[in-house]
């Protein structure tokens, strides 16, 4: 079995949230209303976005066994991404 690497849209996403955990580790966080130390709130907001990528990578490589053509699986994560963010949005 050839192993080829693809790209699809949920590396982006798991990329983004470890570089957010990055920059917030390294320049901090500022959290409107809370009076907490800065040392906690960065650490805590950067395990939040490490914890997020990981879930995300998690469930690139579900979608990745159930879709093996390429397209299929570009088509689902973004879907996964749209519903996602409707989601959130609604919530807020």
């Amino acid at each position: 079995m050839k192993n080829k690497i693809r790209i699809t849209p949920l590396n982006f996403a798991a990329a983004f949230f470890l570089f957010m955990a990055a920059y917030i580790m390294f320049y901090g966080v500022s959290v409107m209303g809370g009076h907490y130390p800065h040392a906690l709130k960065s650490g805590l907001f950067a395990g939040i976005f490490v914890l997020f990528a990981m879930v995300v990578s998690f469930m690139d490589i579900m979608l990745r066994n159930f879709f093996p053509q390429t397209k299929k699986l570009w088509i689902v994560e973004l879907s996964f991404i749209t519903l996602a963010i409707i989601i959130f949005l609604l919530v807020k």
